[in-house]
């Protein structure tokens, strides 16, 4: 009798391309699901360590919902080290100058933090409008 436990091989081929409509979905909720495709939640094969996840391409990212009163409450913060180098940006201005930053965070908040995670933030592509550069791709264009 053979008992020992299957494990995957980090298998690039079976890596796919989505591409996700952001217009009208609230932050949080499309976040959670676009870090699932990318850790790979989807796949029955999903093993916490391995990189099985797939590369998700956003559009439409300035046209983000966010829920209740976090449109005048919300802030982002940065800081620099230094003494009074504490910087806070409140999302309304983080979505005139660079809205596909407001996603890019969600989701990273959402991977784990570590090496895995950082190698793992590199399969999302955010762009503000409709327009994106991986038509090459042939991305599966899925509603979430």
């Amino acid at each position: 009798m053979n008992s020992k436990t299957f494990v995957p091989n980090q298998d690039r081929r079976k890596q796919e391309w989505y591409l996700i409509d952001a217009e009208g979905k609230v932050l949080g909720r499309l976040a959670s699901r676009i870090a699932g495709l990318i850790r790979g939640k989807n796949n029955p094969l999903f093993t916490p360590h391995l990189d099985m996840g797939s590369f998700v391409v956003v559009i439409n990212a300035e046209k983000v919902v966010l829920s209740g009163k976090k449109w005048n409450t919300k802030k982002y913060y940065s800081y620099s080290g230094y003494p009074g180098g504490l910087k806070e940006i409140p999302v309304l201005r983080l979505l005139e100058k660079h809205p596909e930053r407001i996603i890019e965070k969600a989701v990273k908040g959402m991977l784990p933090h570590n090496r895995l995670g950082r190698r793992l933030n590199k399969k999302l592509f955010v762009y503000a409008g409709v327009e994106h550069p991986h038509q090459a791709q042939k991305p599966e264009k899925i509603d979430i």
